[in-house]
Order: structure tokens, then sequence, then C-alpha cells
């Protein structure tokens, strides 16, 4: 088992993250659904066969990824805990990220965890009932949501929380924080909004919004007992960094923990995602068709495909992103920059920052 840290050596050879998404097949209707998941399976889905075969080759990274199995809602895959207990038997770190619905259940999460699960991924998208069920399309799912945290923390399973930002709870970006001070929870991951799947529909913030919600982050990152990190906003480092703070810190006072990721980790570096058909892409918010499993090794894609080379180097980009002395440790995000523009390597588009700001230079 590799116990030595991922570092910025390993961005060329393997990824940190590896996510699968093992069914599109969920009963929510999310708002900001990246999968725009429906209740049955697609008929290509990956076979039972196919997918261990998947597993296999991620396995055969020169470093062992964490393997996250996502969805939809994975726990619809009938198969799900034999995949599990697959990829734990050949030495993958596995997460799974399962929907608030009668499925996530105690009973689940225990076979989960005996099955070689390491940590969960659970989503809340508000401070009260009122907002979060809103954003789910399911009225009850707040209510399923604290439930899980606390069948999670009973099993000493260590719980990241992913929060999409929008304009519908930005405003309860503080309440939010408070409500998981008491939840046990390794990590708060806060994503901003990428107009992609149903997503398209909802509103992101505005770029000197950004600005607010980072300043509420770091406030929290360092009086939590959880640390704190962004999704598809790095941008948030480059903020810690004129703050003179560290973005990695961890919680200010002991817990369960995650692994931090080093410093440059995003779309097609450190990151790769796996469709339910097969589809490869460099993250499940930058849907850029790479080649498909099982036609393509998912090795030889992450390391030589062109676009993943393109998204490893920050010197490639366009723009402001191109010039900015945080580009190496930011980056911008590259699936919103695509969303958007059509272009992945094109400027951050919810960024104020101008640059050549810098006091220091950014290494």
């Amino acid at each position: 088992m590799q116990t030595a840290p991922y570092t910025q050596d390993d961005f060329d050879r393997a990824p940190l993250m590896f996510y699968y998404e093992v069914t599109q097949a969920c009963d929510l209707v999310c708002k900001h659904c990246r999968a725009s998941a429906q209740e049955d399976p697609a008929p290509d889905e990956l076979s039972s066969q196919q997918s261990r075969a998947l597993i296999e080759q991620v396995a055969g990274f020169p470093r062992r990824p964490m393997l996250v199995l996502t969805g939809g809602d994975p726990l619809k895959r009938p198969d799900l805990f034999d995949l599990i207990r697959h990829a734990a038997s050949i030495g993958l770190s596995v997460a799974l990220t399962p929907s608030a619905t009668p499925l996530a259940t105690a009973d689940a999460f225990q076979k989960a965890r005996q099955a070689g699960v390491r940590a969960l991924g659970i989503s809340l998208d508000g401070a009260t009932a009122e907002v979060h069920d809103a954003f789910r399309g399911w009225e009850g799912s707040f209510r399923r949501t604290l439930r899980m945290l606390a069948d999670a923390r009973r099993l000493g399973l260590p719980v990241q929380v992913n929060t999409s930002i929008t304009r519908r709870n930005f405003h309860q970006i503080d309440a939010m924080a408070e409500l998981l001070r008491e939840q046990g929870i390794a990590m708060w991951s806060v994503f901003f909004l990428v107009p992609v799947g149903r997503g398209v529909e909802e509103e992101r913030i505005s770029p000197g919004q950004y600005e607010e919600a980072f300043q509420r982050l770091w406030h929290h990152a360092q009086t939590q007992p959880y640390a704190v990190k962004t999704t598809e906003a790095p941008h948030y480092r480059r903020y810690v960094l004129q703050q003179g703070g560290d973005p990695l810190a961890g919680p200010a006072r002991p817990g369960p923990r995650l692994h931090r990721a080093p410093l440059g980790v995003g779309d097609g570096k450190g990151v790769m995602f796996v469709s339910h058909r097969g589809e490869i892409f460099p993250a499940g918010f930058l849907p850029l068709d790479c080649g498909r499993f099982p036609r393509d090794s998912v090795i030889d894609v992450y390391q030589n495909h062109p676009t993943f080379r393109a998204l490893r180097d920050p010197d490639r980009f366009k723009g402001r992103c191109g010039i900015c002395e945080y580009r190496y440790v930011c980056g911008g995000s590259r699936a919103r920059a695509y969303a958007l523009t059509g272009d992945p390597l094109e400027s951050e588009p919810d960024c104020v920052y101008v640059p050549g700001q810098a006091e220091v230079p950014v290494v």
C-alpha cells in the first residue's frame, strides 16, 4: 500500500482522484446535476465485467489514485458492493458519494464500509430544509442528509460534505458552516457552479461574490474543526495566498482528516473521470471526449492525450490566466472556461484578479 503523499511530481503520470460514474440512475432531480441523472440506468452502462476491468486498469497507474464511485446515485447499481470489494482487494482506496434517498441507510453504509469504502462524500446545499430540498428536488432530502451524516459518524466513516454555491444559497455560507461544525466531518468541499447538465439553468454568483465567498471560507478554514477546500474555484488558493495563509491548512482543532491535494490540482491535472458508458473526460464538469473505455486505456489517455497534456501546462493557458503569476497554483477552472467560451485553455471567466499585483513571486 502506498504511503508517500501525492506530489506535484506525480501530475504527469497518475491522477490523485479517479472518478468513476458507475451509473446515471438517481431518484433525485437536483437543479445543478452535472449528470442530468434519470430514474433508470442507461442501456449502455458499463457491465459488471467491464467495470471490474476498468477498476483493475486504475490500479495499474504508477501511483494508485483514490477511486471515487459516483453517479447518479451509486447505490442504484446492483453490483456496487462487489465492485467496492474488488477495488479494495487490489489495493485501491475507495470513496463513495451516495445520494440522499431512502437507499442511503445505515445498513447500506455498513455494507459499504465492510466492502472496503474508506470515506463518503455527502451533499448539503442549504442550511435549511427549504433551501436544500429545493436544490435537490425532493422534500425530505435535508432531513435524510442529516441522518446520513449521523450514520457515518456512528460508523466511523470520514465524510467530505460537498456544497454547490449558486445565487440561491450564497447568503447561507456562514449558516452552513455553523451547521457542519457539530457533524464530525473531515472536509467541507465548496463547489462553484459550472453550467453543464442541468446546471445550465442555475444562476452563478458574480465574480465579486466569489471574493466575498472566499473571505468567508477562509474565515471558517481557520476557525472550524474541519478542513475547507473549493472545487472548480482554484482562485480560492490565490485569495488565501494573498492573505498570507496556507490553502492546505488543516482544521482548527483535531478531528478526522482526509488527504489534502498539492497545490495545482485541477481538471485533467491530478483528476480524471470516466462516465457510466466509459467516456473518458478530464473531469466530470469538463466533458471533453478524450477516449472511451474499454477501447482506450485510461492510463495512456491520462499520460499522453493532447487535451490532458495541455491542461497540465499553465503556460499554454490564454488571456489573463496565461500571464497570471498564480497560474501554477491556481490556473482557474478549466471546466468553467470551456462551458462559457468553448475553449478549456481560456481565462477563468469568474475571477476578478488582475495579473501582476502579487508583491512576491508565486512558485
